[in-house]
């Protein structure tokens, strides 16, 4: 017998963004339906952010050891049992998964529902034997690795992130077709854990990052001994025992690589497939579900939130920012527009790369008037006692000093943006950075240090020296 629902807000999809409308919906008393056919936390908790930076976090201890001699440390050997560094990321997502569990939620007082959604007509979702007759939908059903129509790639097994952090034994020989973030990040975690990673990338590595930002990064990954190729096309796959091959096409000539394992992190694809969008009345394309700056689709009673969004950030707290304004647009008909440019981004390997606003390159794609300031890790104290000197603070302003972008490359990058953020966010002048007293000696004063520089060319110029030099004649 089917049972109707009829609750104020249904969300499809139990990740990131779908948990924080039905989290906030729930605390304002709302009835509330939330549909997750998999896995709760979606794939942040699971098989990306959480189990990503806790390899991370293990692969920076075996390099810490590595690197002691420079403090004067004396350590005459390093093991890596990854057995247990498995053990370490699953029991991370373990530690996590309560504040994501459908236990938590239906505590909350959200309706829980463990099924395949599927809108059956403009107002109503199925799953299993329930109608759901919602006033608002909103779909978050997030993103799965995209895999490229590879000759051979299927006719043996390859990972992706959804079943990388599954292994058990390290790697010998770790093939990366991609070099995004998740590609980037999990060859340096597995080189510093002992394997040989060679990254095979067809344009260019981290592409929608600052250039001489990213050669920085690419330099460090190479002294490491990660082998990185691009401008390279991968035109078949071979699987022959316990060995895998690529073979590359470079300048017009083929050539072979031979590794243990595959690894392709060849970007994202929305998960839309089985939803009934038509039904619905719902359009998308190949990139998403097609929304407007209030992040409503064509069908007025449904949002779409997240990596399944075409034209959005696919980050966990781009859905956690876009699941806000959709709780103040549907709840409250407060007006709400999405800005993506107010959306950080980070990539952590080491060193970090971090972004917030726009880009050097994106700045002058808009022909704005832009001054750039810099500041080097190589000048700042921490950086010094910590022997981690390599890169730099650079920071997009308007002529005047209105900030509108910052990329950090460095340590701590991740951290560090937030103050950028909160400038951009709040409309500050590089002035402010100025005047803020940090504590000594911190990365913190990185930001300050390139303030100062903005403002320069001004200070020392041939025109104050006249007027400091007019004071001491007559004060």
């Amino acid at each position: 017998m089917t049972e109707t629902l009829t609750p104020d807000i249904c969300v499809l999809g139990g990740g990131p963004g779908g948990l924080s409308v039905a989290a906030a919906a729930a605390a304002f008393g709302v009835p509330t339906v939330l549909i997750e056919r998999s896995r709760m936390g979606g794939d942040c908790l699971n098989t990306g952010c959480v189990p990503s930076k806790a390899l991370l976090a293990a692969a920076k201890r075996a390099e810490s050891i590595r690197r002691a001699g420079a403090f004067g440390l004396d350590v005459q050997s390093i093991g890596v049992n990854f057995t247990k560094v498995h053990d370490h990321v699953h029991s991370v997502i373990a530690a996590v998964a309560p504040a994501d569990s459908a236990e938590r939620f239906t505590g909350l007082g959200v309706r829980v529902i463990r099924e395949n959604a599927t809108f059956k007509d403009r107002n109503t979702v199925t799953a299993g034997n329930i109608e759901i007759r919602a006033r608002r939908f909103v779909i978050a059903t997030g993103s799965a690795p995209a895999v490229p129509p590879i000759a051979g790639l299927d006719s043996g097994p390859f990972l992706t992130n959804e079943n990388i952090f599954d292994l058990k034994e390290r790697p010998e020989h770790l093939i990366i077709v991609g070099a995004g973030p998740v590609g980037l990040e999990l060859a340096q975690a597995f080189r510093r854990l002992g394997s040989s990673v060679t990254v095979l990338e067809a344009a260019q590595p981290l592409a929608n990052d600052d250039p001489e930002c990213v050669a920085i990064l690419l330099d460090r990954l190479e002294r490491e001994g990660i082998v990185i190729r691009c401008g390279v096309n991968v035109i078949g796959i071979a699987h022959a025992g316990s060995t895998v091959t690529a073979t590359i096409e470079a300048t017009g000539a083929e050539q072979t690589i031979t590794g243990s394992h595959l690894l392709v992190a060849a970007g994202r694809r929305p998960v839309i497939d089985g939803l009934g969008l038509d039904a619905a009345g719902i359009r998308y394309d190949r990139r998403g579900i097609v929304v407007n700056r209030k992040l409503k689709t064509s069908n007025r009673r449904v949002y779409a939130i997240g990596d399944c969004a075409a034209g959005h950030s696919p980050l966990t707290h781009a859905a956690n920012y876009q699941a806000g304004l959709v709780i103040r647009n549907a709840l409250f008909r407060l007006p709400v527009r999405a800005n993506n440019d107010a959306v950080p981004w980070a990539t952590y390997t080491d060193p970090e790369i971090a972004q917030t606003g726009l880009t050097e390159a994106q700045a002058r794609a808009r022909r704005m008037k832009i001054r750039i300031a810099r500041w080097p890790y190589n000048d700042n104290d921490r950086a010094q006692t910590e022997r981690d000197t390599r890169g730099h603070i650079k920071v997009i302003t308007m002529s005047q000093g209105k900030i509108v972008g910052a990329t950090i490359v460095g340590a701590q990058a991740s951290e560090l943006i937030a103050m950028w953020t909160l400038a951009i966010a709040q409309g500050l002048n590089i002035r402010a950075f100025t005047n803020i007293v940090l504590p000594y000696p911190t990365l913190s004063e990185l930001g300050k240090r390139a303030a100062i520089d903005f403002f320069t060319p001004v200070l020392t110029s041939a025109w104050v020296r006249r007027i400091i030099g007019w004071m001491r004649i007559f004060g």
